[in-house]
């Protein structure tokens, strides 16, 4: 399979380490992050819901309503949003650090700004999650038409720098991704929202780190 789960978990599983959707390290204290050396994509940094609490909307539900689209049978947001600029449904984030908060904010429909989270939440998910963290990088090949993979190098990282996450989300280096949809049966899931950083800039995050030839 080439979903951008299958990577991972193919590694879980020689690891013989479950599969879950904990917030925790996935061994231990050291978590585990493999991906596509090729393909270039965003590197997930963790989730983080918002602090419904203090925000204008109070569940993802709020969000799809007001943001998502139809495609196909499904009714879904699906988008990257960032400090840059707008994204197609109009949304943006903005840092406040007056408040000490990052928001986001939509156009659309003259919501404004509806959701929050304080820094001190996302600083505290980023030095839980990846307090120790080895970024596990990987050749593919489709042979007979299955996708195989080579693990051939392994960064290890420690520590993060929490003023550098915040530099790093003003920059537009790191973006949040809604992954919101609307079942069926008419129950909403969201599998974030999602923090992720640009695939060459995890060395802007952490202390100099240690890498490791794995072929």
């Amino acid at each position: 399979m080439e979903a951008d789960t299958a990577i991972g978990r193919s590694l879980e599983t020689l690891l013989n380490i479950p599969i879950n959707s904990s917030k925790n390290p996935d061994y231990k204290v050291t978590e585990l992050k493999s991906y596509r050396d090729k393909r270039g994509n965003r590197k997930n940094l963790f989730a983080q819901v918002p602090d419904w609490n203090i925000s204008k909307f109070k569940s993802s539900a709020e969000i799809l309503d007001n943001f998502g689209y139809p495609r196909g049978d499904d009714f879904k947001l699906y988008c990257t949003v960032s400090t840059l600029h707008s994204n197609s449904q109009t949304l943006i984030l903005k840092m406040d650090n007056k408040i000490n908060k990052v928001i986001e904010n939509g156009e659309k429909n003259g919501v404004g700004d509806f959701i929050y989270w304080s820094l001190d939440m996302l600083h505290h998910r980023l030095l839980t999650k990846h307090n120790e963290t080895f970024w596990i990088a990987a050749d593919t090949k489709i042979i007979d038409g299955r996708e195989h993979f080579q693990y051939k190098k392994a960064e290890h990282t420690k520590k993060p720098i929490t003023s550098q996450f915040d530099i790093l989300l003003e920059q537009g280096i790191i973006t949040l991704d809604h992954l919101i949809k609307r079942k069926p049966n008419g129950s909403v899931v969201e599998k974030g929202p999602l923090f992720k950083i640009k695939p060459d800039a995890v060395g802007l995050l952490f202390p100099p780190s240690n890498i490791y030839n794995l072929i």
